[in-house]
């Protein structure tokens, strides 16, 4: 079966930043990777569009995925990307939903809570998060997920920051590399049980 990573960047760096380009290389050990740019960002302006112009353009490169694949498509995204994610998963058929570092606090703070569109979601997702976070204190991404309806699961990054590093004297010994493979195999995994329920 066919799998397809649409993978959306965060709100402050496009597809072509080296983070992005390193998860692209690992996610196509997995499957297909396409990667696209919000409209703000090829104008090279650095304030995010509105929501709806964000979930356009996401629901956009969803359909140019589509219309080469009857096979699985899950939306993977950093941050922000992750979060339209979410969004377009309510209104499209994907298999699921990939966030990695959801940013669940606006700004960082804590009682600005994006939560609606989880609690709204019926799509398959994914959370990885690190333990550093501060757009998403795992306590508040606990609570959020126990009231969620949609199927989720959690993978994470002890002593990851919101770009899933982490730093150099909590790795004790292992590498980065280490930790990013076992977030692979996370991902594989979800990926792997959600396109087996498309086929069912």
């Amino acid at each position: 079966m066919e799998l397809v990573f649409l993978f959306a960047p965060g709100a402050g760096a496009p597809s072509t930043h080296p983070w992005m380009q390193r998860w692209k290389q690992r996610l196509i050990q997995i499957g297909d990777v396409e990667t696209f740019d919000y409209d703000y960002m090829r104008a090279a302006r650095k304030r995010p569009d509105r929501l709806p112009q964000l979930i356009a353009a996401h629901r956009a490169a969803f359909a140019k995925v589509r219309a080469k694949t009857s096979g699985s498509i899950i939306l993977i995204g950093k941050s922000m990307g992750g979060r339209i994610g979410c969004h377009v998963a309510l209104g499209e058929n994907v298999n699921g939903v990939v966030c990695l570092s959801y940013p669940l606090c606006g700004g960082g703070d804590r009682s600005k809570l994006r939560d609606q569109v989880l609690r709204d979601l019926r799509t398959p997702i994914l959370f990885v998060q690190g333990t550093r976070d501060p757009l998403c204190p795992l306590d508040l991404l606990e609570s959020v997920r126990s009231k969620m309806t949609a199927p989720n699961f959690i993978h994470v990054v002890e002593g990851g920051d919101h770009s899933l590093l982490v730093r150099k004297k909590d790795l004790a010994k292992e590498t980065q590399n280490d930790v990013d493979q076992r977030i692979l195999g996370a991902i594989a995994t979800f990926a792997n049980e959600v396109s087996k329920q498309r086929q069912q």
